[in-house]
């Protein structure tokens, strides 16, 4: 029985028995299973002839101490045959867990990143821990070494090239994987060792359903509140904030009109799921009326001006203090540029002034920065100590996300993060979703 990989598939010449999990192709009078079912087959068929791989050492050394779960982790990885997840809060130190899982293996490794902030990142933590030139495909990049970074978009574009040439699979932000684009990755790389890293599970049935076929499932999990003594003091704090009288009956008229159609149709909105429904049937004059008075009762609170006049409430009050203020549409990220005169990196920005802006709010030439989703993933910037959500989806995962931005912890650091939030909209079920399991502070005993 011999074993060669071609396009993102595991093709078996001369199988002593065919598993069940192949497939005969005609055309090539071969039986071909998908690409990470290779460690199914190396387990079934022991004594078969394997060319899936050139064998390649890679000395992947480092001295970087892990903290007591960090290693327990990597352990647990480890004894799991050097598959499965780990979830973690952000800035419980992911990257460490990374780093150690390919010290372990010494192997050719792809690292793949969602956003060209973190690809940048980690290329150039694993420069610095390993002394060696790390590949970059992805931002204009296609440069493939022996331990390389990618993004998502990327390692799917050139899955059935790539998916033989490294061993490892070491996957940041992993929930990205429940799209189904993306997690072609996974199953078209024959990649036997695999790791996922993320911050929490949602859309629970999906994802727990793929990265369990795919990556091996969850092998370690701990929230904040068992991690307090690893990062920084924190609290949160909700500022509601009255619309003006003239923006409350425009917000009010807009929104019964939205639940009026929803109401008619029998639509409930219980998640992402239902607004797509209700995307799919506005193809008409009133559901595109109803759309429409979404969109502005929603702008309405997002944008309204009592909220603009908070933010520099706050801002005076943390006077010189590292801001990073979030929002959840870019229009709302401009205006606040242009209000405060701050610099804004939104999906518009290019890659370039991105990192420039990046640059400037690390070295503290600018202390107060603006940004859309664009940057729930992906800044690592270890004194950032204040935040304002003016603006947000009800994701836990999205707040998580943004409050680990302020928890890297330093020196005496007291984190603060702010929720502006319209009363009588929906913002507040939205609010009270989100921090679904979220301490309001640090101190949780």
């Amino acid at each position: 029985m011999r074993l060669s990989y071609e396009s993102g598939t595991i093709i078996i010449n001369d199988p002593s028995s065919v598993p069940s999990y192949a497939t005969f192709d005609r055309r090539t009078h071969s039986y071909r299973a998908e690409g990470y079912l290779y460690s199914r087959l190396k387990a079934d068929f022991p004594d078969s002839e394997d060319i899936v791989f050139n064998d390649r050492k890679v000395e992947l050394k480092h001295q970087e101490k892990l903290r007591s779960y960090q290693k327990r982790a990597v352990d647990l990885w480890s004894s799991s045959s050097f598959s499965g997840t780990v979830v973690l809060p952000t800035a419980a130190g992911k990257t460490h867990i990374g780093i150690e899982a390919m010290s372990r293996l010494s192997t050719t490794t792809l690292v793949v990143a969602p956003t060209i902030e973190l690809v940048q990142q980690w290329r150039e933590r694993l420069q610095k821990s390993f002394s060696i030139e790390v590949g970059q495909i992805g931002g204009g990049e296609k440069d493939v070494k022996d331990v390389s970074v990618s993004t998502y978009d990327s390692a799917y574009l050139m899955a059935e090239k790539l998916g033989n040439r490294f061993k490892f699979l070491l996957v940041d932000e992993v929930h990205h994987l429940a799209a189904e684009r993306y997690v072609e990755i996974a199953r078209m790389f024959a990649s036997p060792y695999r790791m996922g890293l993320t911050a929490t599970y949602e859309r629970t049935d999906m994802l727990h359903e793929r990265l369990q076929q795919f990556m091996g499932g969850k092998v370690f999990e701990l929230g904040y509140e068992e991690l307090t003594e690893f990062l920084a003091d924190y609290e949160i704090i909700r500022i509601p904030v009255e619309l003006e009288q003239e923006e409350e009956e425009e917000y009010n008229s807009n929104r019964m009109l939205f639940l009026n159609y929803l109401r008619k149709h029998r639509m409930r909105m219980r998640g992402p799921w239902d607004f797509e429904r209700f995307i799919l049937s506005s193809w008409n004059p009133e559901g595109r009326e109803a759309l429409i008075a979404w969109r502005k009762s929603r702008s309405i609170a997002f944008n309204s001006r009592v909220k603009v006049d908070t933010v520099r409430y706050v801002l005076s009050k943390h006077r010189g203090e590292k801001t990073i203020i979030f929002s959840e549409d870019t229009n709302t990220s401009y205006l606040i540029s242009k209000e405060f005169l701050i610099p804004c990196i939104t999906y518009l920005t290019p890659g370039p002034e991105r990192k420039e802006y990046l640059d400037m709010f690390r070295r503290g030439d600018v202390t107060t920065i603006a940004t859309s989703r664009v940057l729930d993933e992906g800044v690592d910037v270890p004194d950032a100590s204040i935040g304002i959500i003016l603006s947000g989806s009800g994701s836990t995962r999205q707040f998580r996300q943004r409050l680990g931005r302020l928890l890297r912890p330093s020196s005496g650091k007291k984190a603060t993060l702010y929720e502006i939030v319209a009363s009588g909209t929906s913002e507040f079920a939205t609010s009270k979703r989100r921090r679904k399991g979220v301490p309001d502070s640090a101190d949780v005993s």
